[in-house]
């Protein structure tokens, strides 16, 4: 716990942000029948019974001294899909030109460097493993992780519907 509110406590520094990680599990729901619009005098109804179009996983990035977040939809949450967002991290991200990030997460068994050599070579693995200095809520300790902050942020105002497919939940992160 004192290493993460120690990280917390380091001055912005661009060059090494600190930047908080987390995931959420979501499911994708559709309507059976069209909901009807709310009128004067009258809420909007919809019926109680929906669709299961599956599964998904939202990948949920935030940097708490600047109040920057990020969030995408991703199909699965598996160790490769871990190691291409730390790729995105690492070269695609606002953060590309950041000399090293900081990156606070849970201890989950796909939160590691390892994951990137399941994804990449080794070569390119090693590279992007080294734009990060990782560190890890304790066990039972997750409530450390700022990100899960934006997480319950998101599920109040945005993903607590039914949304049917990852490319409108992805625009919908997006807004």
């Amino acid at each position: 716990m004192e290493d993460v509110l120690d990280v917390y406590a380091l001055p912005y520094d661009e060059d090494c942000p600190v930047i908080c990680f987390d995931e959420k599990p979501y499911q994708l729901l559709d309507e059976r029948t069209e909901p009807i619009p709310m009128q004067e005098g009258k809420p909007s109804r919809y019926d109680n019974e929906y669709e299961r179009m599956g599964t998904c996983c939202i990948f949920v990035t935030t940097e708490p001294l600047k109040g920057k977040h990020y969030a995408f939809a991703k199909e699965r949450r598996t160790a490769v899909d871990y190691a291409h967002y730390l790729k995105w991290l690492a070269k695609d991200s606002p953060y590309k030109n950041a000399k090293k990030i900081i990156l606070v997460q849970d201890n989950l068994n796909t939160h590691n460097a390892s994951s990137l050599y399941k994804a990449f070579d080794p070569e390119t693995a090693r590279k992007i493993a080294k734009k990060f200095e990782f560190h890890y809520t304790p066990k039972h300790g997750s409530w450390l992780n700022i990100a899960e902050i934006v997480i319950s942020i998101l599920q109040k105002q945005c993903i607590n519907r039914r949304i049917a497919d990852i490319e409108t939940l992805n625009k919908e992160l997006a807004a």
